[in-house]
């Protein structure tokens, strides 16, 4: 059924719905681990810093989660599943590991879900956002990329751990001194979570001609990924918290400083230090320590800079 549906919404794509085509595809972008980073790391150091911890912290747990489910269902790509489902451009240089669930819609679960689920936010807005996250998750399967199975989970799962953050957050305000017991409970998730990826066995299915259809080693990458990303969060924010305390009640002016020498600060980290991160540093230790260094750099050395120079 589900591979039946996105041949029916391929069809629609090739042809009255190609005038879609367009818009679908910048509606995905809003789901990529740099948009939603920007967009996290813009709101905490410029916006609201209560609220973008609350943010980079519900997507941490959503990486966590999104890594664990991807390499325990080990469910393959829609187009290695049936050779008819036909992506649409590049949408596959995206669509990296296992399919479900799927990413993309759990990193919109956690910016514009992460909204939706607060009741103490305007009705209209959370409204709004939610029907982002519906369109994010309908640009998966337009696309080609995932099935709606993967994109149902996907939503659900990341609107459910933003709910949950939304617990541990008031949980942590009435109790300030307990953020170093989130941290040693979520590293330690997270190292459980890269042994387990790591460990595991994966499928090993052939195509006709003997190749390994997908190589569960490479797969997991993306579970080591989250894992750095969220010990880099939560590092960051107990020393921030700590020893920091910057404060978002600033000037405009100030707030545009910080947004632009941020910015530039952080494409710097992703497109040079990462890069030489993983090219130094090879394998799965390379992973985590570049995406360490990519997030540790929003939560924690930034926000320190900005205070020093203040």
């Amino acid at each position: 059924m589900d591979i039946q549906i996105l041949l029916a919404l391929q069809a629609f794509r090739n042809g009255p719905g190609a005038i879609l085509t367009s818009f679908l595809s910048k509606m995905t972008f809003l789901g990529e681990i740099n948009s939603v980073l920007v967009i996290m790391a813009v709101v905490y150091w410029c916006v609201s810093k209560d609220f973008g911890a609350y943010l980079l912290m519900g997507w941490s747990g959503n990486r966590l989660v999104n890594g664990t489910f991807k390499v325990t269902a080990c469910a393959y790509r829609p187009w290695i599943r049936d050779v008819r489902v036909i992506p649409y451009g590049n949408s596959m240089e995206t669509a990296t590991g296992y399919s479900f669930p799927s990413g993309h819609t759990m990193n919109a679960a956690t910016v514009f879900g992460g909204v939706a689920v607060r009741k103490d936010m305007p009705a209209v807005l959370r409204a709004a956002l939610g029907a982002v996250l519906v369109l994010v998750a309908l640009s998966r399967m337009f696309l080609g990329v995932h099935t709606p199975q993967d994109v149902l989970v996907g939503a659900t799962a990341g609107s459910l751990v933003m709910w949950l953050t939304i617990k541990l957050m008031n949980w942590v305000e009435a109790h300030p001194r307990k953020d170093i017991l989130v941290l040693c409970v979520g590293i330690g998730l997270a190292i459980a979570v890269a042994l387990y990826a790591g460990l595991k066995p994966y499928p090993e299915d052939f195509d006709a001609e003997g190749r390994l259809l997908v190589d569960g080693a490479k797969m997991a990458n993306d579970t080591f990924k989250g894992v750095g990303w969220s010990t880099a969060f939560l590092t960051g924010w107990v020393l921030e918290r700590r020893f920091v305390r910057f404060s978002t009640e600033v000037s405009a002016m100030t707030r545009i400083i910080r947004l632009v020498i941020g910015l530039l600060g952080y494409y710097v980290v992703s497109l040079i230090l990462v890069s030489l991160l993983r090219k130094w540093i090879p394998g799965p230790t390379g992973t985590i320590v570049s995406c360490f260094t990519q997030v540790f750099y929003i939560s924690f050395l930034f926000p320190w800079c900005m205070k020093f120079l203040e």
